[in-house]
């Protein structure tokens, strides 16, 4: 059935119709047959019985010169009667009296009657005319116990049409308005439903279909959609792969699966905003999530593990920068002192100033190039210490430390992370006190390299020891962009290699950091 949306729904809705019409229509006439040969059988059967035992009857069949009476007994029992035949036949069957004139001489269509053997008999016998009747055939028996006879009173059996207008209540009148009803009904519905696919009709349903399941398999950007009771409603293999879904997840509540808090936050929505950063497994997932009313909603996400990664490095080359410039500074500062000391003709305070500074100096960079062979890491704490100068806090390397030197991969991770937690330090303290300081304790132990990173700062609270690890959390106020990546990029850097990344409070917070050496990078 082609056509118009609108158009196949009312010709179905009208064949379904139809047919359940058709079925009551034939139940309705099934069952008025059944009782039109219950009754009409019954009042049939006791009409012939009446005619047989009729004296009149029988002394006219015994007599076979005399039987002019016979018509007469038949046509007052079937004008009494209201049956459509009465019929009187001789002991072989023969009619000797019929409604029909060209009936009389022939043989009586007795079908599977028993009346010639004596028995009383009840049934549809189809006549010469081709027209079935519901028949009473009763044997007349005669006085010395022999069948004289046979009275066979009928009616005409009723054909569909008359069986549904002789139905209780009307049937016509009861169907004509449920065909009615269920056309108007037909109509509504067709309408309603063209109203809920927007105009659409099959073909452009099945296309949009098959344009969407094109789509959400073929981008490259992850899709997933859920209800409003944060149940996934429908997800794309991006978005299976990027956030390391079962393959079964589809009707799983976000809560319900196997992923971190600011995960679950973004993707039900507890936490909103334009590009949120989620750390999955390794990847680094930039998130959108778009409502739509009495729907659910709508998360796109993208792997930006890479960009972020070329944001880390260059954050590094910015906190080089950084550190540049706070050597310029303090150079700056230490020129404008011998100028001054020129100036004034100290030249003897001159000596001891330069002196000063130089043994300051180089003592920090021969202990950091005595005890760290790998040139990175070495480079990293030098420029650190400048930095943290600038800020009134002292930098020092822990007598243990001792560390070889690196593979490239490593050395690039061991940098990210010690970079990560004296930053985290940096900002721990203050430097107001004049005492604050941070140590860093570097060893390369077995197969694993430690990290640990000292500071005077108010330490960690313990029931947030692991929440500082977490994407987005700050113990500080946000400023110049977002917070609370740090830590958590250093965490993923750790497990990424198979290590971890711990802190305790001992005098101020202590983070360590384990990197194994040999372990395969997983992404």
């Amino acid at each position: 059935m082609r056509g118009p949306l609108s158009r196949q729904l009312l010709g179905w809705q009208l064949a379904i119709i139809l047919v359940l019409l058709a079925s009551v229509a034939v139940f309705s006439v099934s069952q008025s047959n059944a009782a039109f040969r219950a009754t009409e059988g019954r009042r049939m059967l006791s009409v012939a019985e009446d005619l047989a035992a009729t004296g009149g009857v029988r002394l006219s069949l015994q007599d076979p010169v005399n039987r002019d009476a016979l018509p007469i007994f038949a046509e007052s029992a079937r004008s009494l009667s209201g049956a459509d035949q009465v019929i009187i036949t001789d002991g072989r069957g023969v009619v000797l009296t019929s409604p029909d004139p060209g009936q009389r001489g022939q043989p009586l269509p007795m079908g599977a009657s028993t009346a010639l053997r004596g028995q009383a008999w009840v049934g549809d016998v189809r006549g010469a005319d081709g027209v079935d009747s519901l028949v009473a055939h009763v044997p007349v028996i005669g006085d010395d116990a022999r069948i004289i006879g046979v009275v066979a009173a009928g009616r005409e059996t009723p054909d569909f049409f008359a069986g549904i207008r002789r139905a209780p209540g009307d049937p016509l009148v009861l169907l004509a308005f449920a065909t009615f009803l269920a056309v108007a009904g037909s109509i509504l519905l067709a309408r309603r439903v063209k109203h809920q696919t927007l105009g659409l009709e099959p073909q452009e349903i099945t296309r949009l279909v098959e344009h969407r399941e094109a789509m959400l398999h073929g981008i490259r950007e992850g899709v997933l959609g859920v209800d409003q009771q944060d149940r996934i409603t429908l997800v794309n293999d991006q978005a299976r792969e990027l956030l390391s879904l079962p393959a079964d997840c589809v009707g799983s509540r976000i809560d319900a699966l196997d992923l971190n808090d600011r995960a679950r936050d973004v993707l039900t929505g507890r936490t909103s905003g334009v590009d949120q950063i989620v750390l999955r497994r390794g990847r680094v997932v930039v998130l959108n999530r778009m409502p739509i009313s009495t729907v659910g909603a709508v998360i796109t996400m993208r792997d930006r593990t890479e960009l972020v990664d070329l944001r880390e490095e260059l954050a590094a080359h910015r906190t080089t920068t950084d550190t540049l410039r706070a050597q310029a500074h303090e150079f700056s500062n230490r020129l404008h002192t011998i100028s001054g000391l020129l100036e004034l003709g100290e030249h003897e305070e001159l000596a001891r100033f330069v002196d000063r500074i130089s043994h300051s100096r180089g003592q920090w960079q021969a202990e950091v190039s005595s005890r760290i062979a790998d040139p990175a890491t070495a480079a990293l704490l030098i420029a650190k210490a400048s930095l943290a100068a600038e800020r009134g806090v002292g930098l020092r390397l822990s007598e243990g430390s001792a560390l070889g030197e690196l593979d490239e991969q490593l050395s690039a991770d061991v940098t990210t992370v010690l970079g990560n937690l004296v930053d985290n330090a940096l900002d721990a303290v203050d430097g107001a006190s004049g005492d604050d300081r941070i140590e860093v304790d570097l060893r390369h132990a077995g197969d694993v390299v430690t990290l640990v990173v000292r500071d005077s700062g108010p330490g960690v609270a313990p029931e947030i020891v692991e929440e500082v690890f977490r994407h987005g959390f700050s113990t500080k106020a946000a400023r110049d962009g977002e917070r609370g990546l740090g830590l958590a990029l250093t965490r993923r850097i750790c497990r990424r290699r198979g290590g971890s990344v711990q802190v305790r409070n001992e005098h101020g917070a202590v983070f360590t950091a384990r990197l194994p050496l040999d372990a395969e990078v997983t992404r």
